[in-house]
């Protein structure tokens, strides 16, 4: 009976309070930096919805100092693939010592590995787990998911850090709750949401008055940040520069007898074929579109796009899924260094954590992922950009449907931020610092 009693105990969600005022503040992080470094200590477990380029490594690295400190114990920092490496260039950078770990072995108080080697780590290991990047975690079916889940659930402290929580639906944000140690995802849903009509898949918060609890609860664990002034402070130095997004279309092969136009690609299937099909016509347009800038990422989704790509633009480099980590980080060092012309890659592979503020020019295939074209254009267009960002869009004729998602998509995250800093931040602010200031999407013409 004891054994199950352990069994149950290991099981279940910690409970309580956690938080501690913060013993360590680095002196390089700004005002705003340092409000939600000491809330996210204070909480103990919280979730940091940061735009790109407002210092989320800082943040996340100063937040594991001070629990190193308070507790004199392990903390881990987890990491999408090849980003681990630019972690701990940044701890050295602010004076707070990590170390990379890719086999399990504990190699400093602050160790930094992928989500892709967290089954080689005991989290009996650690007092303390940051998840970079966690909206890998809105997945709520996902294996990678159940698996960081499973791992935070004896871990003391616990901090998610993002720019984008859950671009695509709402209720997703109860993954993030669940991971926390807070409402599981199905405990929010019914405390939150209903059924929309006949269709049970898909759910609403149920009213205004659940609406503002809704909210309210997110806010208590969750803050949720574009620009400083959403905490109240100043935006000095945090102005993005100009977005240019440029829309170039191939003729499509997706034409109807009778049909003087092409027919809008509706089923997944027939995307998957256009997309195919226009292959060629559609790297020839990228390598135009290349050859007159100073450094190009070219953003592809199939391992066909890539490999042409490679073939005809010169001095190009391919990273690819089958690449090693090793050869990533040495692709994705060097590019950021300047020494390669044109990277090739995937924004499931590089598009997400890394900061290439070093390009501002980028080539896209678009895809329904409203998350991969959010995270894949901020690896350039963030804070701290010192020129414009051109985003070419090359596409066929029939992907008008891609578009129409995608700003679909986009105004859901952007609804769910306004509602988010309106509860965290009850004052009213100056109307010049609500603007809001988001990815613009191309319109199809």
């Amino acid at each position: 009976m004891d054994d199950y009693y352990k069994f149950l105990d290991s099981k279940r969600q910690l409970s309580g309070e956690y938080g501690f005022n913060p013993v360590y503040m680095p002196d390089q992080a700004f005002d705003f930096q340092k409000s939600l470094i000491e809330w996210a200590c204070v909480k103990g477990r919280s979730a940091i919805f940061a735009d790109c380029g407002l210092g989320k490594s800082l943040m996340q690295l100063a937040w594991a100092q001070n629990v190193v400190q308070k507790t004199n114990k392990n903390v881990l920092i987890l990491t999408p693939l090849a980003v681990s490496h630019q972690t701990v260039k940044e701890g050295a950078k602010f004076g707070i010592e990590c170390a990379k770990s890719s086999d399990g072995s504990v190699k400093s108080k602050i160790t930094v590995t992928n989500y892709e080697r967290l089954h080689y780590f005991d989290s009996n290991d650690f007092v303390g787990v940051v998840c970079d990047e966690s909206s890998i975690l809105k997945n709520y079916s996902g294996k990678i998911r159940s698996q960081v889940t499973e791992f935070l659930r004896p871990v003391k402290y616990r901090l998610l850090c993002t720019a984008t929580a859950a671009p695509n639906d709402w209720m997703e944000l109860g993954t993030s709750s669940e991971a926390l140690g807070y409402l599981k995802r199905v405990e929010m849903l019914a405390n939150y949401f209903s059924h929309d009509g006949g269709d049970t898949s898909k759910w609403r918060i149920k009213g205004h008055a659940a609406g503002v609890r809704f909210w309210e609860w997110v806010s208590s664990w969750a803050k949720a940040v574009r620009r400083p002034s959403d905490l109240g402070y100043s935006d000095q130095g945090y102005k993005l520069p100009l977005l240019k997004v440029r829309s170039h279309v191939v003729e499509s092969t997706n034409k109807l007898d009778g049909f003087l136009f092409s027919v809008p690609a509706v089923t997944l299937d027939e995307q998957r074929e256009e997309r195919r099909s226009t292959i060629e016509s559609r790297c020839e347009m990228v390598k135009t579109l290349t050859e007159t800038q100073n450094q190009s990422i070219a953003w592809c989704h199939l391992n066909s796009e890539s490999e042409y790509l490679k073939k005809i633009i010169p001095g190009s480099v391919e990273v690819k899924g089958s690449s090693t980590e090793e050869e990533k980080e040495e692709a994705f060092e060097n590019f950021e260094a300047g020494k390669i012309k044109v990277l090739i890659t995937k924004p499931s592979i590089a598009g997400f954590g890394l900061n290439w503020q070093n390009c501002n020019h980028m080539t896209f295939f678009p895809s329904h992922s409203f998350e991969q074209w959010y995270q894949s254009i901020r690896r350039c267009y963030r804070f701290g950009q010192k020129k414009d960002v051109i985003v070419d869009v090359v596409s066929s004729e029939s992907e008008s449907n891609v578009y129409d998602n995608l700003q679909r998509k986009q105004r859901q995250a952007v609804e769910m931020f306004d509602k988010m800093i309106e509860h965290m931040s009850p004052k009213k602010r100056d109307s010049k610092t609500t603007k809001k200031e988001s990815i613009q999407l191309p319109s199809f013409v």
